[in-house]
């Protein structure tokens, strides 16, 4: 196998534990207009971009500019119930482990929002372990179509192949895989992620450095 160049993260679920306050978040922001969240419209957010789920709760016949305004309220209140917690909703071991491996290739790979990206790599102090950052809002196709993740690594200049990407999501697992690369789950969202590598509950898992070691070379 070819030697691993690269280490791509999503965000959600895999950099910062923050599903459950997007939970909340949704709950209140659909309950203040009259619409009752169910665990079925909860589990549809997991791994897909705003636009898909506004549109899915809210009619698929909104236009742009309404979709843009209820997702723009929907993460300021996201983001004002989350400040506090930020840097404790950390998945356990991500900064060691990006310490430990930042002379590799590191990137994010994420459907989040652009002020989401923002807040949570600045408010962690993260932003700077990544060469390379780009959100849902920067490609055509989110995932589970592979487009974000060959971005990240054309615009790293690896191949694709020597990319290992840390996912969350069942939507984000088939992204990594459509796009050749390897991919490692992490279990705060789901336990059942087909396909990867390797499947661990945080970076703190000595089955991780372990795995690494069989790859980088």
């Amino acid at each position: 196998m070819p030697g691993i160049r690269a280490l791509i993260f999503d965000m959600d679920g895999v950099i910062v534990d923050s599903n459950p306050w997007h939970r909340t978040a949704w709950q209140e922001y659909n309950r203040g207009l009259g619409v009752g969240m169910t665990e079925a419209m909860q589990q549809k957010m997991y791994g897909k971009r705003n636009d898909e789920l506004i549109r899915e709760f809210f009619g698929h016949d909104l236009g742009d500019a309404d979709v843009f305004a209820h997702g723009a309220a929907k993460e300021a209140l996201y983001r004002e119930m989350m400040k506090p917690h930020i840097n404790d909703a950390l998945v356990p071991g991500i900064r060691e482990f990006l310490t430990r491996h930042h002379e590799l290739a590191l990137a994010v790979a994420t459907n989040a929002e652009p002020p989401n990206v923002d807040f949570v790599l600045d408010e962690t102090r993260l932003r700077p372990f990544f060469r390379v950052i780009v959100n849902g809002h920067q490609v055509a196709n989110p995932k589970p179509h592979p487009e974000i993740y060959l971005r990240v690594a054309d615009e790293l200049g690896v191949n694709p192949v020597d990319c290992v990407v840390f996912e969350d999501s069942h939507t984000g697992v088939e992204a990594g895989l459509a796009a050749g690369m390897r991919v490692v789950g992490i279990s705060t969202t789901h336990d059942d992620l087909a396909g990867v590598s390797l499947a661990i509950p945080d970076f703190n898992d000595p089955a991780l450095e372990a795995w690494l070691r069989t790859v980088l070379h």
